[in-house]
């Protein structure tokens, strides 16, 4: 925690690498730790006015506040909640999720998908509006809307969860885990990376299919071999969201070398612990 808390910059926001300018994906998952170790206030307090700050007027937040599009981080910056960001900004930018859609389903692509005979019925999330869907920021649209489905008009949340977790199901790799989205390339079936493997294990918490107890055992395999901390952290969070996680699995060996790793660590062990801020 002492590496984050050194880590925030002067303007109230997180850097990626310490010591560079604030950015809304690392600040929101580093809010989200010090709210998990139960932090001290001042820096949370300078982080949220950092965020509220950054927010764009159609209620979406960008990468950094030099961007003048929202994009996918408002699904980071969501998972915070109503009582951290306020109940306005915190409801502008859960409609703002519920409205993007991957380009891929417009009218254009399905034509394009029908005559080369591909398939694209389900609905995800893109990494900017107007390009296609990605495993990743699906996945974390999922995490935010799940949150929101409580203390918010549920209808169009659970539909777009419903056809998230199709997304997220028809992406799957052979191999039984998940890379950014192409599970096939040039006719050869792609490899699974960890990282997304374990952000969709964990968009899928409280489901269960022979697709998904696959993902589970092809993250168990992979944990111990890990090359970097936010793969691990990643792995775990997933594994744990199903109860999965091995009870000889090895301890984080890996050093977070990013503020967004260090918080990843945090949040994995409170999910540990049994206070996963993922799924709270």
């Amino acid at each position: 925690m002492f590496f984050l808390l050194a880590s925030q910059n002067p303007d109230g926001g997180w850097p990626y690498q310490r010591g560079g300018p604030s950015w809304t994906e690392p600040t929101a998952y580093a809010l989200l730790a010090l709210v998990a170790q139960g932090s001290v206030a001042e820096p949370v307090k300078r982080g949220l006015r950092w965020l509220d700050a950054a927010q764009r007027p159609d209620g979406g937040w960008p990468p950094q506040p030099a961007v003048r599009q929202s994009a996918w981080v408002t699904a980071v910056a969501a998972l915070l909640g109503p009582a951290a960001l306020g109940r306005d900004a915190y409801q502008r930018g859960i409609q703002w999720i519920v409205e993007q859609t991957g380009a891929d389903t417009n009218f254009l692509s399905r034509v394009r998908q029908f005559l080369t005979g591909q398939s694209q019925t389900d609905a995800g999330w893109p990494w900017f509006p107007g390009t296609s869907a990605w495993v990743t920021p699906t996945a974390l649209s999922m995490l935010a809307l799940r949150k929101a489905a409580r203390c918010a008009d549920a209808a169009p949340i659970l539909a777009r969860l419903y056809t998230g977790s199709a997304y997220l199901l028809c992406h799957a790799c052979s191999d039984g885990g998940w890379n950014h989205g192409a599970a096939r390339a040039l006719d050869y079936d792609a490899p699974s990376y960890p990282e997304t493997t374990g952000v969709a294990l964990l968009a899928l918490s409280g489901k269960d299919s022979p697709a998904i107890r696959k993902a589970c055992r092809w993250a168990q395999a992979q944990l111990p071999g890990c090359r970097t901390s936010e793969a691990e952290s990643w792995l775990r969070l997933g594994l744990l969201a199903h109860g999965q996680l091995p009870p000889n699995a090895p301890a984080p060996s890996r050093p977070p070398r990013t503020v967004q790793n260090a918080a990843l660590a945090l949040l994995a062990s409170a999910a540990a612990q049994g206070r996963n801020p993922f799924l709270e």
